[in-house]
């Protein structure tokens, strides 16, 4: 399975995110911080669609905003 979404898809997929899962992103970040301590990003986003029975599209783009998020906050970016 393949991580990389074009930005527009990426931003498109993000937006969609609480609409079609019925939770926030928090909510989906929590769940990532809380599972298992994947070291690669398609290991978690695996995870997050078994889990969680999300397709892989979004379970993708959930982890890659996860990863960003996460490195925007210690200043990686």
């Amino acid at each position: 399975m393949s991580l990389n979404h074009s930005p527009e898809m990426q931003n498109k997929l993000i937006a969609r995110v609480p609409d079609i899962t019925g939770r926030a992103l928090p909510e989906w970040f929590q769940a990532i911080d809380n599972g298992p301590s994947f070291l690669r990003c398609d290991e978690r986003a695996n995870w997050l669609a078994d889990e969680h029975g999300l397709t892989h599209g979004y379970a993708a783009a959930i982890v890659i905003e996860h990863e960003r998020q996460r490195r925007s906050r210690m200043g990686f970016m």
